[in-house]
């Protein structure tokens, strides 16, 4: 554990140093044969989404056209000469959120529509044939339309590169539009870049870049605190406080590996899948072993019992299902382009999640219970007061976690247009920032001591496993009176066990 504590300081600190002389660039959007949807009267295709804002000292933002080539079917172009010189008009739309009704019109109250109709032409004087734009009440210039077309009977167009200068923070959408009919079957490839004043990241990820430095110092300083009490009282450390160490080593690795994802995603402008799964990995590990910790503790694991007995198995299989199911949501998340998962998609994987995650509480809670009243029907105070405020600090957990994801559901069901980007990290970075202060909680009522032993199981107290436990070490016993003999011998010692923890309190 010294070895990884050690590699996790160099490596974070290396990281702080290479980021500090790393070029920034931007963000690309990279289209491979992407087909047009058609969307009532026109042919769509979204470019992307993303928050830039503006600032005069950094640098400009832009949203930069590479490459851009559009094909139409061998169909589509034999319908017009070889002399003809508009065949076919695509036109990429860019316009800021707050801005979204000024693309499309609706004649006489109807149906909205992006593209000029004829009763729309009459009515608002647009164009036939080509996107409505109004323009912005804050200015003329925006939204941004440019117009690509087709020349006589030729299958491909090209995009000669083309800047965009941003010109106010908000959440910029782009979307590649075709108007004419005669269009369907239309495919696009190239690139998009989309640059902020501070580098690549998207503006709604860019704080949790800074927010990832800062927990991963956090994890630093819990890993010298711990490791300086554990090396003190190494005579005495118990094997639940090693697992507490697992604990704050993944805790530490998985902040310092986000923080290289988003340094590299900064500088880059890519996020490569390897690095990616690296990342949510170790996070489904860290998140499945914190849970296992806290279920076991809430067992009594190491204080009031040796081993989790005939529950190993039942508790390792409940950690691999949650490990699977994390795993899969996480890499459905971050892995690739996450805008492009649908609604029914993404509330299929966050189900099973929800649901082991429910399961753990409700199965820690009922362990809490059975473990409290053990040490209280005992009067093994000492072990007792810890428990309770154990059970305290997961009660403020599970009550803060309620009310955050009220609060989430809120903030995502009032900003369906992420107008609200600058502020979307905070959801993310609440749920790092709850784990951290709950490990914090287990290692200030487990910290290694001079006294730690007395925390620990002992079995010349006599401490009892629970009936589960004793019915799955005594199953499969050949002769009945064996069993009985072990049975009678563990009631025996408990009595002497009450008989000694009385003394034991009337001496404190």
């Amino acid at each position: 554990m010294d070895f990884a504590f050690q590699t996790s300081i160099v490596l974070l600190i290396s990281l702080l140093l290479s980021s500090s002389f790393t070029t920034i660039n931007a963000s690309f959007h990279i289209y491979r044969n992407q087909l047009f949807t058609e969307v009532g009267s026109s042919y769509l295709l979204s470019g992307g989404s993303e928050g830039l804002s503006v600032s005069s000292s950094d640098g400009n933002s832009f949203i930069r056209f590479e490459n851009i080539t559009f094909w139409r079917t061998k169909a589509a172009a034999k319908q017009y000469s070889r002399k003809a010189q508009n065949t076919g008009l695509i036109q990429a739309v860019i316009f800021e959120a707050a801005d979204r009704n000024n693309i499309g019109g609706s004649a006489y109250g109807g149906q909205r529509s992006i593209c000029c109709t004829p009763d729309l032409a009459k009515l608002e004087g647009c164009k036939q044939g080509e996107v409505i734009r109004i323009p912005s009440a804050t200015d003329n210039n925006w939204p941004i339309v440019l117009n690509v077309r087709f020349v006589g009977r030729s299958l491909a167009t090209s995009m000669g590169m083309k800047e965009v200068p941003i010109t106010g923070t908000g959440m910029y959408n782009l979307f590649f539009i075709a108007c004419d009919p005669k269009l369907k079957g239309l495919v696009m490839s190239g690139k998009t870049v989309w640059k902020n004043p501070d580098g690549y990241l998207p503006g709604r990820m860019a704080p949790l870049m800074k927010f990832y430095v800062f927990m991963s110092l956090a994890y630093l300083l819990l890993s010298v605190i711990w490791s300086v009490q554990c090396m003190r009282f190494w005579k005495d450390v118990l094997q639940l406080q090693h697992c507490i160490t697992a604990v704050i080593g993944l805790g530490l690795f998985e902040m310092i590996l986000w923080y290289f994802d988003f340094a590299n995603f900064n500088s880059t402008g890519m996020r490569p899948v390897v690095i990616t799964t690296w990342v949510v990995t170790v996070g489904a590990i860290r998140k499945t072993v914190s849970r296992l910790l806290i279920l076991s503790v809430s067992m009594g694991y190491g204080v009031v019992r040796p081993t989790l007995g005939g529950l190993t198995s039942k508790v390792l299989l409940l950690g691999v299902t949650y490990f699977l199911a994390s795993e899969l949501l996480d890499i459905t998340e971050y892995v690739g382009t996450i805008n492009d998962i649908s609604g029914r998609a993404r509330l299929f994987l966050v189900l099973p999640d929800a649901f082991i995650d429910a399961f753990f509480i409700l199965w820690i809670f009922t362990s809490l219970s059975k473990t409290l009243d053990q040490l209280q029907a005992k009067r093994i105070s000492v072990k007792l007061d810890i428990y309770r405020k154990f059970s305290n600090a997961l009660a403020v957990t599970v009550i803060a976690s309620v009310a955050w994801i009220a609060y989430e559901v809120y903030f995502k069901a009032t900003d369906p247009f992420n107008e609200r980007w600058q502020s979307a990290w905070i959801i993310t970075a609440f749920w790092d920032i709850l784990s951290f202060v709950l490990l914090c909680v287990i290692c200030y009522l487990w910290a290694p001591s001079s006294s730690s032993q007395r925390y620990a199981y002992s079995e010349e107290a006599g401490e009892e496993f629970d009936e589960e436990e004793a019915q799955s070490l005594t199953r499969g016993q050949s002769d009945g009176d064996v069993s009985l003999a072990k049975l009678e011998k563990h009631v025996g010692g408990a009595g002497i066990s009450d008989h000694e923890d009385e003394t034991e309190d009337k001496r404190e």
